[in-house]
């Protein structure tokens, strides 16, 4: 359990070597010579050549192809006109009466304009309260003057003029070719893929088998190190300190008055009145069933309408053929459920810290609390019975070895020295005695200590 400070210098770098070592080793030590269970992972090994893959799949293996048959096509019977005159006459055209329209009465009378032909001589309030002013107009105080343009140079310079400094451009060179002839002939169109490429044969991928699951012969072991080492003491349940529950009080009936009964006083209630409805008295005179409908409404003889649903056709007696394109040519495909597609967010949360106070710390005042009265009795009754103070934790309890850290004397404690890091710490390795009747080797343990 020996821990070291971390240190920056390193004067073994030249036989650095790496620790194993976990904190998992560290924390949990084995028990004695206890081998690890053995994997039950199958070893890897190189699959067997099984020569070239002829190409053929299941899919082509197991499909049978089925005959298409064409659908049966029926002739569409000639058109023949049919004989006699079509009657075009309806039920509207037999019953109807036709009556005379006149035009209609307007219900609103005609406007009347009481107008007469004189002319009339008035005048507006506006022509007879205006009255026109006689006005002067005013001269213009303005001196015209000729735009005569500045002789001298304007003595302010800009920031362009002062930082600007004229430098000579030197042209890029011009990578244009030099005129050359166009090539005499027809073009061949051939170009270094074309010529150059080599065309490989395709392989066949390399498909590795599967390999099957074969179920290990020896029974599982199903003990943990906790079951099998772990060994319960027997003990005596410790017993309980609480005292018995007395009851306080007399059993006698309660003799007196209440402030409910003394305050209470009954009042009288009277019933609700409860109406009762009318008796019925059914009509003595017949009621007159005869509506404007079945008093006006003449019945005409109409004969009903010839069906429209055309004759029946021969039933064929060959066997019903069910097979269609979309059974034969259809084949489902595995569609995936489109995932979600979360929008996104219109209002951006704030960010930063909120610094605002609130109404609670605004307008809280603290107040001094009055500690609550205690209501535990003054004199208590005293138990004869000693307290026992024993707890499962004081029985059960085992105080364990205290190890002793392995840099203190590692000859004389069964320990080997391994290495030295970089920062100094020297390494010792754990000689564990090997178990008779076994054929697994002990795992040496690496214990760091202080140089």
């Amino acid at each position: 359990r020996h821990r070291c400070c971390p240190r920056t210098t390193r004067i073994y770098d030249a036989e650095v070597q790496p620790s194993h070592k976990t904190e998992y080793v560290e924390n949990y030590p084995g028990y004695g010579t206890v081998c690890p269970p053995e994997s039950c992972k199958p070893k890897p090994g190189l699959p067997e050549d099984q020569g070239r893959m002829d190409g053929t799949t299941t899919f082509k293996s197991d499909y049978l192809p089925y005959e298409i048959v064409a659908r049966p096509f029926r002739p569409q019977a000639e058109y023949r006109p049919k004989s006699g005159k079509i009657d075009l006459g309806t039920v509207y055209q037999r019953d109807y009466n036709p009556h005379k329209v006149g035009p209609v009465t307007l219900a609103r009378p005609r406007e009347r304009k009481h107008t007469s032909g004189a002319k009339v001589d008035t005048v507006p309030t506006y022509r007879d309260h205006y009255r026109l002013w006689k006005s002067q107009r005013t001269e213009s105080c303005k001196v015209e003057r000729e735009y005569e343009p500045p002789s001298e140079r304007f003595g302010n310079p800009s920031t362009f003029q002062d930082d600007y400094i004229p430098r000579q451009p030197n042209p890029p060179p011009s990578c244009k070719p030099c005129d050359s002839k166009l090539p005499e002939g027809p073009f061949d169109a051939n170009t270094i893929h074309r010529t150059a490429y080599v065309v490989h044969e395709v392989q066949p991928l390399f498909v590795r088998p599967r390999e099957e699951y074969k179920p290990s012969d020896q029974p599982f072991e199903d003990l943990t190190t906790h079951q099998r080492d772990f060994k319960g003491m027997p003990g005596e349940q410790a017993k309980s300190c609480k005292p018995e529950n007395r009851k306080i009080g007399s059993d006698d009936p309660f003799k007196g008055t209440t402030e409910f009964q003394d305050r209470y006083q009954p009042y009288l209630v009277t019933a609700p009145e409860f109406h009762k409805p009318r008796e019925y008295v059914p009509p003595t005179d017949k009621m007159d069933l005869k509506s404007t409908n079945r008093l006006d409404y003449i019945r005409h003889k109409a004969a009903p309408r010839a069906p429209i649903k055309p004759a029946p056709g021969r039933k064929s007696t060959g066997p019903f053929q069910g097979k269609t394109t979309t059974k034969e040519d259809y084949q489902p495909w595995s569609v995936c459920p489109r995932g979600l597609i979360k929008k996104e967010e219109e209002i951006q949360k704030p960010t930063g810290r909120f610094a605002s106070l609130t109404t609670f710390r605004s307008h809280y005042i603290p107040h001094q609390a009055n500690p609550p009265q205690s209501f535990k009795p003054e004199h208590t009754v005293a138990t004869a019975v000693p307290f026992k103070d024993e707890t499962l934790y004081r029985t059960e309890y085992t105080p364990k070895k205290q190890e002793v850290c392995p840099a203190y004397q590692p000859d004389a404690q069964g320990y080997v020295y391994v290495t030295t890091d970089s920062q100094g710490h020297k390494f010792y390795r754990q000689v564990s005695p090997e178990r008779s009747g076994s054929n697994c080797s002990p795992i040496p343990e690496e214990v760091p200590a202080v140089s």
